[in-house]
């Protein structure tokens, strides 16, 4: 039987994590430098909310910091040890940020629960300032965001800021509540909002790193689709043990064995099929074997 290989390494590993770089390292230092300022604040007003607020930014300020780390470290080219390259690193990254924020939660909605039984004290007046402050800097961050290089990275780390100045909306609210009407328990209630929202974004964090780890296929993408598409190009007479799966931000690779009618006219069909990948889901790390022979299924996914 005869056979023909195909490897198109695509190696561009860099191509969408060169921009942005600075941009979120300065969002990064920004925010989490507002955090630690946030935190003694709470502290020192008895604000459960606001220091639920600085534990909130302190998980942007890391996302904002994977981001800026996945700039810098996809632009290491692949080698021989690592032939795909680091992008991997960013997804253990975000594994790690999204169980260490969980446990964050935890330690809030424990301390909210005491808090609300046993009210603290709380300086409304600092509260609402601080806040103020904070959700001025959020915004500061998110126009800077937005204006910058729109890749995967820097849209969750938008997403990320948006909730945050949720939290210092929530922030503003508590040191209102409890200063005009000294319903000391809206701090801890609203503590628990914050961190059913961090709760949120954390376990969205989790399961698509996870998902990434598992080999899944990227979320955007259907390999049904994927596949109907490649039995569309002129040549090909069937797909099988299709392979669609994600390293890191943006980088997508795919593999297949295909069943074709004529091995001759394979450079044809192969730069058919390359032109549908890369047009409707911009895949370009490809790897395919052709066959003339009828092709028993390794795999065959349920």
């Amino acid at each position: 039987m005869a056979h023909a290989h195909h490897h198109d390494c695509g190696h561009g590993h860099a191509h969408s994590n060169h921009h942005g770089g600075k941009g979120l390292l300065l969002a990064t230092l920004l925010t989490l430098g507002f955090a630690g300022v946030e935190a003694v604040a709470g502290a020192w007003s008895g604000s459960l909310a606001l220091i639920g607020d600085a534990g909130h930014m302190v998980n942007d300020g890391v996302a904002l910091a994977l981001a800026a780390a996945a700039a810098w470290v996809a632009r290491r080219p692949p080698s021989h040890r690592h032939t795909y390259g680091w992008g991997r690193a960013e997804v253990l990254a975000a594994l790690l940020n999204g169980l260490a924020m969980l446990a964050l939660v935890v330690a809030i909605l424990v301390e909210a629960v005491q808090r609300f039984q046993d009210p603290a004290p709380v300086a409304g007046p600092a509260v609402m300032a601080v806040a103020v402050v904070g959700l001025l800097m959020n915004a500061l961050v998110a126009w800077m965001l937005s204006r910058g290089e729109s890749s995967l990275n820097t849209r969750a780390a938008l997403l990320h800021v948006l909730g945050d100045m949720l939290g210092s909306v929530a922030a503003i609210a508590s040191g209102a509540i409890v200063y005009f009407t000294g319903w000391k328990q809206a701090d801890p209630l609203l503590a628990a909002g914050i961190a059913l929202l961090i709760s949120v974004s954390s376990l969205r964090l989790l399961r698509e790193a996870l998902h990434a780890l598992m080999e899944g296929t990227p979320p955007h993408i259907s390999a049904a689709e994927v596949g109907a598409a490649m039995e569309q190009v002129d040549g090909v007479l069937g797909v099988y043990d299709l392979h669609v799966w994600t390293v890191g931000d943006g980088e997508v690779m795919l593999s297949a064995h295909l069943q074709v009618a004529d091995l001759a006219a394979w450079p044809q069909t192969l730069a058919g099929l390359r032109q549908v990948l890369q047009q409707r889901w911009h895949i370009r790390h490809v790897t395919l074997q052709p066959e003339t022979d009828p092709i028993e299924p390794l795999h065959r996914p349920a």
